[in-house]
């Protein structure tokens, strides 16, 4: 895997109002690894997701995507949201889902042409859903919508991928199936950050590690970075409480 720097991050800080969500956060995001970004409720996982994509004012820090300021990267950055932030009731059909990933690259007039189609037809098929491709979005299980949103997100090619909890509300199938997509992509060089809350499946899924409760706990590979300790540190009082889950 190449270790070609495609996110640097410098002593950020964010806050809502009074409220400080992140702290002197540094992180350096390498190409071509899965990043599990791990955390308790509240710990600014997502916050994290919309500072890099240019998405939220911050309170004050640097970062760089792909070299530049986040909102020049915006064609090149692919993000899936929470479950719970996605209208499924609008009444849009699969193929008109996925055909959004491809507006990125287009002008305000520009029209999609053949190759975007291909894109569109080929991300459809990678992700099982091309049976489904005139179906309405609210008329599907879970595990088909993920799919369908995965596929939006894919079809931009994009060279990296935010997953904000994807694997919520999704059968174990699924969920297979969409790690084995993550890790090919990985292995083209995309690189892909995963907010996850499956403690015991991170190891499996990631490459990487990004620990986080407001401040960086720590950043670095799951052998030496996903440490009872770190873990510990991580989620403080919250631990036993899911161990009792788990």
């Amino acid at each position: 895997m190449t270790m070609q720097s495609v996110i640097k991050i410098d002593d950020l800080t964010v806050s809502y109002g009074n409220t400080r969500v992140l702290s002197n956060i540094f992180l350096n995001i390498e190409a071509g690894n899965i990043y599990g970004v791990i955390g308790p409720n509240g710990a600014g996982k997502s916050t994290l997701f919309k500072a890099i994509l240019g998405m939220i004012k911050v309170s004050s820090g640097n970062i760089w995507v792909l070299g530049k300021e986040p909102q020049k990267a915006y064609v090149d950055l692919a993000y899936l949201p929470q479950k719970e932030e996605v209208d499924i009731q609008f009444p849009v059909i699969v193929s008109d889902v996925v055909r959004i990933g491809r507006l990125a690259h287009k002008g305000v007039f520009e029209r999609l042409n053949s190759v975007d189609y291909e894109i569109i037809n080929q991300t459809m098929i990678q992700l099982d859903i091309l049976k489904l491709k005139d179906r309405s979005i609210s008329d599907l299980s879970g595990g088909q919508q993920q799919r369908v949103f995965l596929a939006r997100a894919l079809a931009q090619r994009p060279k990296i991928l935010f997953l904000d909890e994807p694997f919520v509300g999704v059968d174990i199938k699924t969920e297979m199936s969409i790690i084995q997509i993550l890790k090919e992509l990985a292995e083209e060089g995309v690189t892909i950050l995963l907010v996850h809350h499956d403690l015991s499946t991170v190891s499996n899924y990631c490459d990487q590690v990004i620990l986080i409760n407001q401040r960086l706990i720590g950043c670095g590979p799951i052998e030496t970075t996903f440490t009872d300790e770190n873990i510990a540190k991580t989620y403080g009082g919250q631990l036993k409480l899911l161990h009792k889950i788990s």
